[in-house]
């Protein structure tokens, strides 16, 4: 990319929170995040690394991703560096760096802050201000007493600890608050996370009047120095998200028409934390209400064939009834907000939508091409023998479009020259692994077969067997066509969702041959340790046999058939094998 060209993009950048990231055609070089979009793209004009300066030389495309806040920011660049691995990011930046807070999953929750939650508690956050997420936990324990004290100190006391004399625990350990109380008290604590400030406000401004009128105006100062970053605690963006939803996944949808092309940006929540975004282009429609009449078009194109979340936030409601009652039938609760935390959300995906579609995610076209969703771990299959001798199969694993090595796995099979029983009783056996649950691996979004319609037919008969409901696809060599149950995709050799497939198909192969080939040198070289057999002889003995299990079975008899082989030679081999 041209530095004149780079700093013609800055300067149509936002001025707010985002994520920005570099591309070479559809593959992400590089994901950022920026307090002041335009401000920090504009400083990439004058690269300070070597690093950098080839990263921008190797790009040719700009996007720019808006955020409500900078903690956003923060989640989505960790998620999108996750799932594009990009090559000039330095490391994998991860919300497990960044202080959370978390109410304990015992009868009598303890409140703390932590960089690993455990999986039973309630969490909130990540936050990028550790020190004022902990002057609002003390101001929490002071307010309302939770206690902070591991369970080897809670348990087994018979007087309270210095915190009750402090003022920061109402000391359930020795009954001085009975427990129905203290979950109130915990109750009101989430509220606060959850948006309500004044939860926590209110009390402390009412503790600060009264230290003003009673002139203790050092402890009034402290007070309201605590209660301004209360108040700004949700206001500034220190919550992940503005506000933590009660839904356990939220989409927003925003539209944006410009003339007759139109773009529906999609912000996902899972559990309160943005966690995604997706832009999608479509033909703005001649309707007079012409978003409504995009929303009515979008929604169901988009969740025919995805799961729904819990609650869909939309800038408009769709126009078509037949929407709105599937949608109703589907119990999803849809909601245009005309203020508070949710509108801004909603103001949040139109700022996306204004900025045009989105490029390179791979993964993301996969999915919509295949309309199976964004496939996120995909497995592949293959086969590997020699003539129906030493049959193996191997299944790789990818995540987010990159190897996962830890989840590979390989298979004896039973010898046979035949691809398609082959790869059939290679799928069902991962397949009832899977629906038996004796495989450690979470199921994946798709899977993909080394091979064309044979292969892929066996697979699906494996699937539909053991009652396995994972899409599959295959890939075969001779064309690179991607072939489904329903139809045969030719996509362009130069397609990067295709060369995910490529991948992943190549891998597989990679793994199976090494695996055959492995089995193929335990064989020789079980052979050819014997005194008096040589290549040719192996050769012989496996051409006679077919395999060296077979060998090791014949008699001595047997063995003295085979052209070159002796008694003392057919002996050796027996007391070797």
């Amino acid at each position: 990319m041209q530095l004149s060209t780079l700093r013609d993009r800055a300067r149509s950048a936002p001025r707010e929170p985002g994520v920005y990231q570099f591309f070479d055609g559809e593959t992400v070089l590089y994901v950022g995040k920026a307090v002041d979009i335009r401000s920090r793209v504009g400083s990439y004009a004058d690269p300070r690394s070597d690093r950098i300066r080839r990263m921008v030389r190797a790009a040719d495309g700009l996007e720019f991703a808006v955020t409500d806040t900078e903690t956003q920011a923060l989640l989505l660049e960790a998620n999108l560096i996750k799932r594009h691995q990009p090559r000039y990011n330095v490391r994998l930046k991860d919300d497990k760096s960044y202080p959370l807070v978390q109410l304990t999953d015992h009868p009598i929750p303890r409140i703390e802050i932590t960089r690993d939650p455990n999986d039973a508690a309630t969490v909130f956050g990540p936050f990028t201000d550790k020190g004022r997420v902990e002057t609002v936990v003390k101001a929490i324990r002071e307010v309302y007493g939770l206690r902070g004290c591991s369970d080897h100190k809670y348990s087994g006391r018979d007087r309270p600890c210095l915190d009750y004399e402090m003022g920061l625990c109402t000391a359930p350990c020795t009954g001085e608050i009975d427990p129905e109380s203290y979950r109130e008290d915990v109750a009101a604590a989430v509220r606060f996370f959850e948006g309500e400030t004044g939860v926590l406000a209110d009390p402390l401004r009412r503790e600060m009047e009264s230290a003003a009128q009673q002139q203790a105006f050092e402890r009034a100062a402290n007070l309201r120095d605590r209660l301004e970053i209360v108040e700004a605690f949700h206001g500034g963006g220190e919550s992940a998200v503005s506000g933590q939803s009660r839904e356990r996944s939220v989409d927003v949808l925003g539209v944006a028409i410009e003339g007759e092309q139109a773009t529906v940006a999609r912000l996902h929540s899972e559990d309160g934390q943005l966690v995604d975004r997706s832009r999608h282009t479509l033909d703005a429609p001649d309707d007079e209400e012409r978003v409504p009449a995009l929303l009515s078009a979008f929604i169901p194109q988009y969740y025919a064939e995805r799961e729904f979340p819990d609650t869909l936030l939309l800038s408009e409601r769709p126009t078509d009834s037949e929407v709105r009652e599937w949608l109703d039938a589907e119990g999803i609760d849809v909601r245009v907000p005309g203020a508070g935390r949710e509108a801004k959300l909603v103001d949040l995906a139109l700022k996306n939508a204004r900025q045009g579609p989105v490029r390179g995610d791979p993964l993301g076209r996969l999915g919509d091409e295949l309309a199976i969703g964004r496939p996120e771990r995909i497995e592949g299959f293959d086969v590997s023998h020699s003539q129906g001798r030493d049959v193996v199969g191997s299944n790789v694993c990818f995540v987010g479009g990159s190897a996962e090595t830890g989840d590979y796995r390989r298979k004896k099979l039973t010898d046979r020259n035949d691809d398609y029983a082959n790869m059939y009783e290679l799928v069902e056996w991962r397949a009832t692994r899977a629906v038996e649950g004796r495989d450690d691996r979470p199921d994946p979004d798709l899977l993909l077969v080394d091979g064309g319609e044979g292969q892929l037919a066996a697979a699906v008969d494996a699937l539909e067997a053991t009652g396995w409901d994972v899409p599959a696809v295959a890939l075969a060599k001779e064309r690179e066509l991607v072939v489904t149950p329903d139809r045969v995709f030719d996509w362009p050799s130069d397609a990067a969702h295709l060369h995910v497939c490529q991948r992943v198909r190549d891998e597989a192969h990679r793994f199976a041959v090494q695996y055959h080939q492995t089995l193929r040198d335990e064989v020789a070289t079980a052979l050819d340790g014997i005194p008096g057999v040589g290549p040719q002889t192996r050769s012989r003995l496996l051409g006679r046999f077919g395999s060296v299990e077979n060998v090791r079975n014949a008699s001595v008899a047997d063995l003295t058939d085979v052209d070159g082989i002796g008694e003392k030679t057919a002996a050796a081999i027996s007391d070797r094998l």
